[in-house]
């Protein structure tokens, strides 16, 4: 494709400087072979060291599809019923109640649940977690009964209320959370060591753990926040546990850009991988397609915690649904990203798309908080529209 790299280049460079800065950005761009560009700008740090493409980033939830692909092998292997009570595979989710908003003392008012969760659920986002940046009973929970926050990594942070009875609505939340848990109770260990050696290992990823080595750390960009003036803050003190109590297949890797680039390109060859395959084809081919039920849709996220998110939406207004375990664009995106394709994000404004039509996906790796951040997601969205460009034109030369 002609100019994509210095069309690319001028997006990431166009964002590192002046008033509407971000500290620093790594993209990347893949065909079903390899990167067919990557690119950093900026600092990992403000003042700090230059950003470079083998930069180690919190991933948030762009760790959801991982966890997924383990939960996913489960089921080719007869391991995994998707439609039998999750509790079956994660006791501790047999536990949890509904609430129904809090009582004149404030205290939560909780009931049984009129089914089990069950794993497909989870999967979908349609078991009834939230996240308390995203959701008001949560935040509530939060503030007023110590809820733990999932950035804690702690049991307690998913052992949670249920915002309402299973399989009545999408509520994007710490379903995959429980997700691993269930993949932990069908392994008989850590969600970590599962996808070591089911997924990175057939991948040939090597930097990306749910704790760091003393190498990742030395090269972890910081998180900074956003002030309402658009300036920005590092965060130093601010991150994600190493040696977490939990392995949070929601929202717990750290990785570089690279490694997640062969993730992708496992998703554009069917499941296979340079050392293995990781999924089979009918696998794929039925996991990206969306699962959710009518009137079930994928809604806008509320940023009900300034601080952590904005009110985050892509593509308002074009029909989205969910699949196993990514969003589904139902319909051609404005960016050129083809109906049918899947993709997804991670809090601290990092993106990624998987186009398995045209056989190319990309990643957009900032490290700021809050989510939808006003200069780092349309920066993301113009380098994807770049790429649909450079695509068309190549198809017209």
């Amino acid at each position: 494709m002609k100019d994509i790299k210095a069309n690319l280049d001028a997006v990431l460079n166009g964002l590192v400087s002046g008033t509407s800065r971000v500290p620093g950005v790594v993209a990347m761009v893949t065909d079903r072979d390899g990167d067919i560009y990557s690119g950093a700008a900026g600092e990992r740090r403000i003042g700090g060291d230059p950003m470079t493409e083998d930069t180690v980033f919190a991933i948030f939830s762009t760790t959801k599809a991982i966890a997924g692909t383990t939960a996913l092998q489960c089921v080719e292997e007869g391991l995994l019923d998707l439609d039998a009570p999750a509790k079956e595979y994660a006791p501790a989710i047999g536990n949890l109640q509904v609430i129904e908003g809090f009582d004149a003392d404030g205290n939560p008012r909780l009931r049984a649940p009129k089914s089990d969760i069950t794993t497909r659920q989870l999967l979908l986002h349609t078991a009834g977690f939230g996240y308390d940046f995203f959701n008001e009973v949560y935040k509530r929970l939060a503030e007023e009964h110590g809820q733990p926050s999932v950035v804690t990594a702690s049991r307690a942070s998913i052992e949670t209320p249920l915002l309402f009875d299973p399989g009545e609505r999408w509520e994007y939340g710490t379903n995959i959370d429980w997700v691993g848990q269930v993949v932990e109770g069908v392994r008989g260990k850590r969600l970590g060591a599962v996808m070591r050696e089911r997924v990175f290992d057939q991948l040939g990823m090597d930097e990306i753990a749910f704790t760091r080595t003393d190498a990742m750390k030395a090269r972890t960009a910081t998180i900074h926040a956003r002030g309402e003036d658009g300036s920005l803050t590092p965060l130093d003190d601010f991150a994600l546990p190493d040696n977490p109590e939990v392995d949070m297949g929601g929202h717990g890797l750290y990785g570089t850009v690279p490694e997640y680039m062969k993730f992708i390109r496992m998703w554009l060859n069917d499941g296979a991988g340079p050392n293995g395959r990781v999924l089979k084809p009918e696998t794929v081919e039925w996991a990206v397609k969306g699962g959710l039920v009518p009137p079930q849709k994928v809604t806008m996220l509320p940023g009900v915690i300034p601080s952590l998110s904005n009110d985050a939406e892509f593509f308002p207004g074009l029909a989205k649904d969910w699949s196993y375990t990514f969003m589904v664009n139902a319909e051609e995106a404005p960016t050129g990203r083809p109906a049918g394709s899947i993709g997804w994000a991670g809090l601290a404004n990092s993106y990624y798309w998987i186009d398995r039509q045209n056989g190319i996906g990309g990643y957009w790796a900032t490290q700021i908080l809050p989510f939808a951040d006003g200069v780092s997601f349309p920066g993301y969205i113009d380098l994807e529209t770049a790429v649909y460009q450079a695509i068309a034109a190549a198809k017209a030369a």
